[in-house]
């Protein structure tokens, strides 16, 4: 992404499966855990959750399947429309991220659905009020 270049699916899949193996063992070790990560797609959050059993995209560095992991994920879904974001992301200063980019994001974007357990807060809200909703979520979780 920093030359320039959207990351696909390939790029994208081993870097899941470590922050699943991630999440795994932190919640193995009772932790609550909160992740920030730009999971696009559908499949990407089920990698999150269930490990690299959940993609049938063909990775040679996957290895065996694994049972699925007892974790709980709640997406928070901050949405905004490419005007705003745009704005923002031009506002970062040495961001890894080119604002030229941000087109292709929102060109793969698969925003959650039920059954997935998530919330979408409009990232026009005030930080305070995000914060508020999220926390409020958590607690009835």
């Amino acid at each position: 992404m920093g030359k320039g270049i959207p990351l696909n699916d390939q790029d994208r899949i081993p870097w899941l499966c470590n922050l699943h193996d991630i999440l795994k063992r932190d919640v193995a070790l009772g932790q609550h855990v909160v992740l920030a990560c730009s999971a696009l797609k559908k499949m990407y959050r089920d990698i999150l959750l269930r490990g690299k059993e959940s993609t049938s995209l063909k990775y040679e560095g996957l290895g065996k399947r694994e049972e699925p992991a007892e974790i709980q994920l709640l997406v928070i879904h901050l949405s905004g429309s490419l005007e705003v974001i745009s704005a923002r992301l031009l506002q970062r200063k040495g961001h890894f991220m080119p604002p030229e980019l941000l087109q292709s994001q929102f060109d793969i974007l698969e925003p959650p659905s039920a059954p997935e357990n998530f919330i979408q807060i409009n990232v026009e809200k005030n930080l305070p009020e995000i914060i508020a909703t999220i926390t409020e979520t958590l607690k009835t979780t």
